[in-house]
Parts: C-alpha cells; sequence; structure tokens
C-alpha cells in the first residue's frame, strides 16, 4: 500500500466543502490522518480567503487511478473543468507525494512543487507527516517548515470533523 499526502483547498462555502471531501476520502480511503485547518489569502488571483489542510492516507490505488478520483472528486463538488487556474474553486485535492516517487506520472508531478513554495501547503504537512522526509530536498517536513521564509499569510481556524475539534484559531 502507497502512503499519500493529499492537499485540500476551497474558497467557496469553504467549510462545508472541506468537511464534505473529508468524509468522501474516509469512505474511500479509511483512516485518515488529518492537519489543522488553515485560512491564507489567494495565491495568483484576487478572492476570497482559502481554507486549507493535508491529510494522509494509505491506499492501494496507482497515481492514475488515485489523480482520476480525485478530479471526479472536485468535479462532483461543483468544480468547473473549464475554469482557469487561478481561480476561485469549491475544491482543491492535489496529490502531494505518493511514497517516496519523484517524476511526472499520468501527468501528476511528484512530489508537488507547491510544497516547498506554498506555506498553505507545507505547513499541513510538517503538521502531520513531521518526520517524513520529502523526496527531492532529503529533509522532514518539520525542518523544511522551521527555514521556510516567506511573506505569505497564513493562520489556524475553529474547524470541527465528525463531531471532534481538528483545529482552533489563536487568539
Amino acid at each position: 500500500m502507497a502512503r499519500v499526502l493529499l492537499g485540500i483547498g476551497s474558497n467557496v462555502e469553504r467549510y462545508r466543502h472541506v468537511g464534505f471531501a473529508l468524509d468522501a476520502l474516509q469512505e474511500m480511503f479509511g483512516e485518515l490522518s488529518v492537519s489543522p485547518v488553515y485560512e491564507s489569502e489567494p495565491v495568483g488571483f484576487s478572492g476570497s480567503n482559502f481554507l486549507n489542510m493535508a491529510v494522509g492516507f494509505h491506499t492501494e490505488l496507482a497515481v492514475p487511478e488515485l489523480s482520476q478520483r480525485m478530479k471526479q472528486m472536485e468535479l462532483d463538488f461543483g468544480r468547473r473543468p473549464d475554469a482557469p487556474r487561478f481561480s476561485p474553486r469549491t475544491l482543491d485535492l492535489d496529490i502531494l507525494t505518493y511514497d517516496q516517487k519523484v517524476g511526472v506520472i499520468a501527468g501528476v508531478e511528484l512530489p508537488r512543487g507547491e510544497i516547498l513554495k506554498n506555506a498553505f501547503v507545507l505547513k499541513p504537512l510538517a503538521d502531520i507527516a513531521p518526520g517524513e522526509i520529502h523526496p527531492v530536498s532529503g529533509r522532514c517536513y518539520r525542518a523544511l517548515w522551521q527555514d521556510y521564509r516567506t511573506d505569505q499569510k497564513l493562520w489556524p481556524v475553529d474547524f470541527s470533523w465528525q463531531g471532534r475539534q481538528i483545529s482552533a484559531a489563536v487568539s
């Protein structure tokens, strides 16, 4: 079984879509490791703030099938296939890592380049997989986050899923 780290984002009916995505992923893959949920400003366009988080799970699906299922889930939750890359979205599901695979597999960049560029991707990974090693840099996500420098703003928000609080806003 492959270990997958997946990024979840939404800036349209954010709480609803992130919660529904977690439900659907749990139904599909079973037990999930879930990071806190963070709010961040959009990158590359003007719009509403995003909610972002990361989840980890194990799967027997190969990268092509996993990618197809994630794309279908995005469509099922109202994402328009013809929408520009930098635009509001109901749901964004990105395969960040698949075991320690490196390269482009079935159109999926592994590991996803945004891990090292965007706080809203790296911080949730450092939360759920602090000791796991980034397949290209050879450094763990905790160390990558500790050394990360950016002007991107990111803050935890109150978020409950299945009756338990998985993140809390900082006062």
